[in-house]
């Protein structure tokens, strides 16, 4: 599944052609994806302007002028092909082949500048909903989710208040939707690496001069893998059809039994599975 650097790059593609735009025509040749979809969807988006295309998490934000959020979420093979003038911006290259055609293009949006999104999902795991924009904070997709990696609201007091008294493994409690929100499997393995802290240490139990590192290096890992266009694992590549390859720049996950890459460190990567993923750590340098 996409996680938060994925779902950036996707926002940044989408937001020149969505952005600011009036959809002038929707289409949704089925009634579902994941979920139905909400009652009255083309009438409800159709003539709307999108004040801002934003992110929360691992969903993706579309502010209506009419008072309502088309809220999207990509599930595991989501993505939006973009058409303008004759061109088409998708996907480069996809890691796994992905199956292609009219059949697995399921909701089109035209835009009042001429531009054609469409949302194409060959599993059918995304979604999408329409939120009173008011009331989104209260949605069960969105109620009690924690900050922002990347907004100032996530720092080493709030997690030391989030994680005070916790005898849960670290890497599990970062997973955690309601402490820290968007985080997944992939960034967590690789800042937990790159902060020398074990995915087994109990939350509770690791000192504050280690969160506030280990919050900055959260920071710095989501930050190179936006700037490198995510990770581009399996079905996913960028929306505006450049690859990401910060896959390339790994330290930890995907490289068992490979040689720690910790300046001065001679451990192995190994691997380990917490609540049924996959950890990846260096059992010398990360303590």
């Amino acid at each position: 599944m996409p996680e938060l650097p994925e779902v950036e790059t996707v926002r940044r593609g989408l937001k020149p052609v969505l952005e600011r735009a009036r959809l002038a025509h929707v289409l949704a040749r089925r009634p579902d994806l994941r979920f139905p979809l909400p009652d009255d969807f083309k009438g409800r988006l159709e003539g709307a302007r999108v004040d801002a295309l934003e992110r929360r998490a691992k969903y993706l934000l579309a502010r209506l002028d009419t008072g309502e959020t088309l809220v999207m979420h990509l599930g595991m093979t989501g993505r939006f092909d973009i058409e303008a003038g004759g061109a088409l911006a998708r996907p480069g290259v996809f890691a796994h082949p992905v199956a292609e055609g009219a059949k697995h293009a399921h909701v089109v949006f035209d835009t009042d500048a001429g531009h054609r999104i469409t949302y194409c999902d060959p599993r059918r795991f995304g979604f999408m909903g329409l939120v009173p924009t008011a009331h989104l904070a209260d949605h069960p997709w969105f109620r009690g989710m924690g900050p922002e990696p990347l907004g100032p609201d996530f720092d080493a007091a709030y997690l030391a208040g989030a994680l005070k008294g916790r005898s849960q493994a670290i890497k599990t409690l970062l997973l955690d939707q309601r402490i820290v929100a968007g985080l997944g499997n992939i960034y967590v393995c690789e800042a937990l690496h790159r902060a020398h802290v074990s995915p087994l240490k109990a939350g509770g139990k690791i000192a504050r001069p280690r969160l506030a590192a280990l919050v900055e290096t959260i920071r710095l890992v989501l930050e190179e893998a936006i700037e490198a266009g995510g990770s581009t694992l399996r079905d996913f590549a960028a929306t505006d059809g450049a690859l990401g390859y910060f896959q390339h720049r790994f330290r930890a996950y995907g490289r068992e039994d490979e040689p720690c890459l910790t300046p001065g460190c001679r451990g192995v990567v190994r691997r380990l599975v917490q609540g049924g993923r996959s950890t990846f750590y260096c059992p010398v340098c990360q303590k």
